[in-house]
């Protein structure tokens, strides 16, 4: 019996003790959040109305008032039972990170008292040696300061024995440079704010102070036992399978999706929603996706950057409660091959201080007029940059997803449906067609036709696509930190609200109509942005072929889509909005073609391991068993006088001589790659990726498919690695 299977005796349900009467959401929503009502409570009216003008108007706060927000947090975090804090922030890693300290403070021999500043509370200083900079800082200049992010709200972390009071920050170096992923979103959240509002002024909206985006991010993750997970080393150190052959059942019948939950998962499901609720994260859905085993969940939209916290605390939210249940999260983009990988589906809005979508047809003309504005700047937007949005969700892992049949492909386009594409043809054509009399909107001016507020389906295979109020951002990866395609997004939409916006203010005092001329604007945009525009299948090869007619750029490669962040236009474009100076834009594009070479050199050498330790001893004992067992029948045929059918007699020749020849293909591959491996120690980054892009990845595609042709062969009892058909379908 392999070890593999001996652990199959050993998966079992956790015991739970059975909950009849669970506590209502609403009574513990937010209860380990100090939320704005919970500082409310602690705080004076004074230093609480500063604060609120410190969040809406940037005034900032003084010392005093820093003070007594951080007494109160502390006490807060006192009475919840917090012995530690520590400044939460968000490295280049794409990670979490913090460093704990303790509230006490020596006031005499032998004796402590709890105390927490408010210079403690605004900023930290952890070491920073070690974090990816992309050259923003020497290695010998180890200092990084935290410094408190007040719109994201502190929040406790509860562990067995202890809690912790953690405190959202932004980690910039010594010069202020941006060492992190939340400091670009609120930089891009401003720059969106002023453009935005500048748009709405031009309407006649001068009442409107603030417009940010809201975001909901859709999480998709799979599940395994923790005993197979830890027979596999690549799914340990790599978070995906390496090698593994396809299970005989996958996800062909399409039983999975939305199909009842497993009671193990759903008590799982239970758990982390519970622990999400106290944290104030307000997880509205679950389900199963796809794939066996694979699951989602998605929250009610957000401000953008609270989503962006709250969607990091989920991921490791699902992760710790998964060992709880004997479970592991899977939040690779590819964890297993040959069937759907896990998304982010980042669903991105616009909303005002007035409690306005801005995505949303309006009940007047004019409010019609203003969606159809704010939409064509959005197509603009993705059209004179959708080079930004592919890299912003370029990564070693989305690469095995984008383009996939299960993803939207590595072009770049937007599906509005039906009725608003037929509504901006007609703009640009000048004519006017019936719609749909059902929930009508008469936008009230003679050349455009009647609107109805939603009658389109949603595209699934489109990587951007507009499904009414929002538009759903489909190509984020399942395990990326959500703040760097909001900050693009934010950024390009910005930009393009101000060209429509100036565009508009062109006509202003010329005395033609409001208006029709700025219908004229919306049209001229609608027609230039046409070829982003894509209502069919964007699986298709036939769209493949379209968009590269239509001049879409079609990339594949993790490497090639990451130059984006380096073009002067590029950088150009963020220094003026103030969300990267060019030396923080260049660093991220080192950092992450970096990330890109060593995930694949870690993957390269797990694969080597796993073949040179697991795989070929496997294939080794089922050769010698095979060279036996013939040896034996050839022995007895020549002595004994057996008789034995030629064919069979031939047929485990060539089975052996199979066998024999994969082993060799094996290790011949293995060989190759450890060879490119050192060489490739001489190369540059970019040289590095390009390598591993176009070589090292086939040749490992080339190991893998000889690895799963032995794995379908070779006795049960003598593979140990975990099998598909047992990760995927364990109960």
């Amino acid at each position: 019996m392999s070890v593999r299977q001996e652990v199959l005796f050993k998966i079992k349900n956790v015991n739970l003790e059975k909950v009849n009467a669970p506590e209502k959401v609403s009574n513990y929503f937010g209860e380990n959040t100090f939320s704005m009502s919970t500082m409310q409570e602690h705080i004076s009216e004074p230093t609480f109305k500063a604060f609120k003008a410190w969040m809406s108007e940037g005034k900032t706060i003084s010392l005093q008032q820093a003070n007594e927000i951080a007494d109160a947090m502390k006490e807060w975090a006192l009475e919840k039972g917090a012995t530690y804090y520590t400044h939460w922030f968000q490295p280049m890693t794409g990670l979490t990170a913090e460093k704990h300290d303790s509230f006490i403070s020596i006031v005499g021999t032998g004796k402590v008292l709890e105390k927490f500043s408010g210079s403690k509370l605004i900023q930290g200083e952890p070491d920073a040696s070690s974090f990816p900079s992309g050259g923003i800082r020497a290695t010998f200049e180890a200092r990084g300061y935290t410094a408190w992010d007040p719109s994201s709200p502190a929040f406790i972390i509860e562990s067995t024995l202890g809690k912790t009071l953690c405190i959202p920050t932004i980690f910039i170096s010594y010069h202020g440079a941006a060492l992190d992923k939340k400091l670009p979103l609120l930089r891009s959240d401003e720059a969106l704010n002023k453009a935005a509002v500048g748009l709405l002024k031009v309407f006649g909206h001068k009442d409107v102070k603030k417009v940010f985006s809201t975001c909901g991010p859709e999480q998709e993750y799979f599940l395994i036992d923790k005993h197979y997970y830890n027979l596999r080393q690549d799914l340990v150190m790599s978070g995906r399978t390496l090698v593994g052959a396809p299970s005989p059942k996958g996800q062909q019948l399409e039983d999975q999706y939305f199909g009842t939950i497993k009671e193990r998962v759903v008590n799982f499901m239970f758990e982390v929603a519970q622990e999400a609720y106290k944290l104030g994260i307000p997880l509205m859905t679950r389900h199963n996706e796809v794939a066996p085993h694979q699951y989602e969940f998605a929250p009610i939209f957000e401000e953008s950057n609270i989503a962006a916290d709250h969607n990091q605390l989920l991921m490791e939210l699902m992760k710790k409660v998964a060992l709880r249940h004997n479970l592991v999260c899977l939040l690779h983009e590819k964890p297993f091959s040959g069937i759907n990988g896990s998304g982010k589906h980042l669903n991105w809005s616009l909303a005002d201080d007035k409690g306005n979508n801005l995505l949303n047809p309006g009940e007047t003309p004019e409010d019609n007029l203003q969606f159809l504005a704010i939409l064509v700047a959005v197509l603009r937007a993705v059209y004179v940059h959708a080079d930004l949005l592919r890299a912003s969700v370029a990564l070693a892992g989305n690469e095995h997803r984008l383009g996939a049949n299960e993803a939207p492909p590595a072009i770049i386009s937007v599906f509005l449906g039906e009725q608003l594409s037929a509504i901006l043809d007609m703009l640009e054509n000048g004519s006017k067609s019936k719609v749909s009399k059902r929930d009508i909107i008469d936008l009230g001016v003679s050349c455009l036709p009647l609107f109805n507020k939603d009658m389109t389906d949603r595209n699934r295979t489109s990587p951007f696509a507009f499904t009414g109020s929002k538009f759903e951002f489909r190509a984020v990866g399942s395990s990326q930190n959500i703040s760097t395609p909001i900050t693009v997004i934010n950024t390009i939409i910005a930009e393009s609200l101000d060209y429509v916006t100036e565009q508009i203010k062109t006509i202003r005092g010329t005395g033609k109509d409001f208006n029709s001329e700025v219908l004229k604007v919306i049209s001229t945009i609608a027609k230039e942005t046409k070829n982003i525009r894509f209502e069919g299948n964007n699986y298709s090869e036939e769209w493949i072929k379209e968009a590269k007619k239509r001049g879409l750029e079609n990339v594949a490669a993790t490497y090639e889509a990451l130059e984006a962040f380096a073009k002067e236009k590029n950088i150009a474009l963020f220094e003026k909005y103030k969300v990267f100076t060019k030396e923080e834009l260049v660093a991220r594009y080192h950092i992450w073609m970096h990330m890109y070479n060593l995930t694949l050199e870690i993957e390269a050498n797990i694969l080597k391991e796993m073949v040179n330790a697991s795989v070929v001893p496997a294939g080794y004992k089922y050769e010698k068993l095979l060279a036996r067992t013939l040896h034996e029948l050839v022995t007895l045929e020549k002595e004994a006088g057996v008789k034995i059918d030629a064919g069979a007699l031939k047929d485990k020749k060539e089975h052996l001589s199979d066998i024999v020849s994969k082993i060799y293909y094996v290790r011949r591959n293995t060989n190759e790659m450890d060879k490119m491996l050192e060489e490739a120690k001489q190369l540059g980054n970019e040289a590095r990726a390009e390598l591993y892009f176009k070589e090292l990845k086939p040749l490992m595609e080339h190991i893998r498919k000889h690895v799963d042709q032995l794995e379908c062969v070779v006795s049960d009892d003598a593979w140990d690695l975990p099998k598909y058909r047992e990760m995927l379908f364990i109960k």
